[in-house]
């Protein structure tokens, strides 16, 4: 019964314009006097920030915050797949004929995750991550591969919570949130980053306010305004991941998830 209730408020909650009204509030000057408060209650390392606390000038302004340079090495073998984010593992595995099993009990489609895109036959045998920040992570996502931007979409839905239980108890919620998705070209193939919208976040921007042709490893390319998801794909035969990585590891952005390789020359797992 409780389940059910807690499905039918999220439901009524996940309409745009809730999202849109807690960020207009988190954008306004009244929101800064919340900053300190904020990092507290989520332990947030407010040392790495590049700015100290009170020259944040709203609430989203601290959220979306650059680090301080060197805060996040990139790991120095440039034939790894660098973790875009900082975030929580809560998914990861080979894609089967176009299908992502078992993410928090559901499973995906190619063709609804990217939204009937030709892309996702790159991708049907390929490798996901499936990577949440919280609160209290650096919401900042970086490229994952030095490459060319092949194409970027924009996909409008909901903004269901991407959290254990907007995981668990929503139908298929990173397929029906509003997503970027970007598509960039390496030297061994291709990769496929999707940034998932989420309750209470208002927006997902590029950080130049559009995507780049190209992008260096370890470049700044977008943020979220509040917690989200980023799925990442591999194409099919190019990718092995770290054999330390499983469900629930946490990683920063820079640390490797494994390695690249072309579809002819498959290496071990790490």
């Amino acid at each position: 019964m409780m389940k059910r209730l807690l499905r039918l408020l999220t439901e009524l909650s996940s309409r745009k314009w809730v999202s849109q009204a807690a960020g207009s509030f988190a954008n306004s000057q009244a929101s800064r006097r919340l900053i300190p408060r904020f990092a507290k209650s989520y332990g947030i390392n407010v040392e790495e920030a590049e700015k100290a606390m009170h020259e944040y000038a709203t609430l989203n302004d601290f959220f979306t915050r650059k680090l301080k340079p060197g805060m996040r090495p990139l790991v120095q073998e440039t034939d790894r797949l660098l973790s875009p984010v900082d975030a929580l593992i809560t998914g990861m595995g080979t894609i089967k004929e176009g299908v992502i099993l078992n993410v928090k009990g559901q499973d995906y489609t190619l063709e609804e995750l990217l939204h009937q895109s030709p892309h996702a036959q790159k991708y049907k045998n390929g490798y996901f991550f499936v990577l949440y920040l919280s609160p209290t992570d650096y919401h900042r996502i970086h490229a994952p591969v030095t490459g060319t931007t092949v194409e970027s979409e924009h996909v409008p839905g909901k903004v269901y919570p991407v959290n254990d239980f907007g995981l668990r108890h929503m139908p298929r919620v990173l397929s029906r949130n509003e997503r970027l998705i970007t598509y960039i070209r390496h030297e061994q193939g291709e990769v496929s980053v999707v940034k998932v919208g989420a309750l209470n976040v208002s927006s997902i921007r590029y950080t130049d306010d559009a995507v780049l042709p190209a992008y260096e490893r370890g470049q700044d390319m977008a943020y979220f305004e509040f917690g989200s998801t980023i799925v990442l794909l591999t194409e099919n035969g190019t990718f092995s991941p770290s054999a330390d990585l499983e469900l629930g590891s946490r990683v920063r952005m820079g640390e490797s998830l494994g390695t690249l390789h072309t579809k002819s020359a498959k290496r071990p797992l790490n």
